[in-house]
């Protein structure tokens, strides 16, 4: 019958339900599906995608189902049949995930970019964060729920309202009215730099006050820990042990950290500054936000000028503006002593995730690349040889 196939292969029992299925026809498709199904043992996928509706009669047949197959999983769900499955509880009972609508970005510009995705306007309401890691519901959900703490907690912040399927990858939807990012302001305003950077000093200053419960977000220290132990094999033993004694002495702190606050992920809508791209969320001192923030508007480009332009919009003696300018306002001091010390204990650890970075993305083997690690090895070592402390609150 049309609405059962059923297809075995390599004790993987994948099933497919399609049009309506109620009491009318329901004995017709138990039959059917058991039928095919026989004595086979294993997992059970239920694809639904052609499912336009089930009654109670319907789910009974599925409860039965899951009685002789514990493991059963129901995918592709409409939103109109997942709203069944979800009113009569089988979304809390068993593992039904929805259909996704489809979306495309082709010609849709680039708004935003992280380590794990990028940014599209989708329309003038609407982007779309599409990730990375083409198996991404989890880090979807991830940033949903730390979004949400987030705007809890006080940060003006987008939360994603839907999933949609991009291309083999998936993406979060936002609604971001007439939006733009800083980094679009300093491209095309450039004289707008001073209220960018006062702008942008508020906000980070708020985030960087914010107290979170314990165990809601990452220790951002224990990651970068983790970067300076594996920096011992590239760099001489004393500079490589104090390395990670400087990380280790950087005090415990529950305060928020953004961990990509970049320009692109700053965004103004309707005069209104929201933080977006927010799945880098961790605790920890400042030092590790300006590690983060030196390496997207300097460290990567200390040798490669033009890289600047293409990731950011606007040039390379902006972006360097822009850091100094951040840098004394967050500080709240024109002391040139002072911002270098602040400037230098963030390119430690800025300079140790770029190396780091770079050898295990195959770094030492590309003549280029090389350079660059042989360029930020240099300076990390002059740097640790007479810093003493890491700690921006110190």
């Amino acid at each position: 019958m049309k609405e059962v196939r059923v297809e075995i292969n390599d004790g993987m029992i994948n099933v497919w339900l399609s049009g309506h299925i109620d009491s009318a026809n329901a004995e017709e498709v138990k039959s059917e599906l058991f039928g095919k199904i026989g004595d086979a043992a294993g997992p059970v996928t239920v694809d639904a995608s052609g499912l336009e509706y089930i009654s109670s009669a319907g789910l009974r047949i599925l409860l039965q189902l899951r009685k002789k197959h514990a493991e059963l999983h129901i995918t592709d769900v409409s939103p109109e049949v997942y709203e069944i499955f979800d009113v009569t509880g089988f979304t809390q009972m068993m593992d039904v995930s929805r259909a996704y609508k489809k979306v495309s970005i082709d010609g849709c510009e680039v708004i935003g970019k992280g380590a794990n995705g990028t940014i599209y306007r989708i329309d003038k309401d609407n982007v779309v964060k599409v990730y990375n890691n083409a198996d991404a519901l989890e880090d979807i959900q991830h940033e949903r729920e730390v979004a949400r703490l987030a705007l809890i907690l006080g940060i003006p912040t987008a939360i994603s309202y839907d999933i949609v399927k991009v291309g083999d990858s998936y993406g979060s939807v936002f609604e971001l009215l007439n939006a733009r990012s800083f980094s679009k302001i300093l491209e095309t305003e450039p004289e707008r730099i001073g209220w960018c950077v006062s702008e942008y000093v508020e906000l980070l200053h708020k985030i960087h006050d914010t107290e979170v419960p314990e165990g809601k977000l990452p220790d951002m220290k224990k990651t970068a820990l983790g970067w300076a132990k594996f920096m011992k094999d590239h760099l001489p033993e004393e500079t490589g042990s104090k390395l990670v004694k400087l990380v280790e002495d950087v005090p415990y702190s529950n305060h928020m950290i953004h961990g990509d606050y970049h320009t692109k992920n700053v965004e103004l809508t309707n005069d209104e500054v929201l933080l977006i791209d927010m799945d880098t969320l961790a605790v920890g001192d400042p030092v590790f936000e300006f590690a983060s923030i030196y390496n997207a508007l300097i460290g990567f480009y200390e040798l490669n000028h033009d890289g600047v332009v293409e990731f950011q919009g606007f040039s390379y003696d902006t972006s360097v503006n822009f850091w100094n300018k951040v840098m004394a306002a967050y500080a709240g001091t024109d002391d040139a002593a002072v911002i270098e010390s602040l400037s230098d204990r963030a390119r430690i650890i800025g300079y140790t995730r770029l190396i780091r970075r770079s050898i295990r993305r195959g770094g030492l083997e590309d003549e280029q690349r090389k350079k660059e690690i042989d360029h930020w090895t240099e300076e990390l070592i002059g740097l640790v040889s007479r810093i003493d402390c890491l700690s921006y609150k110190a």
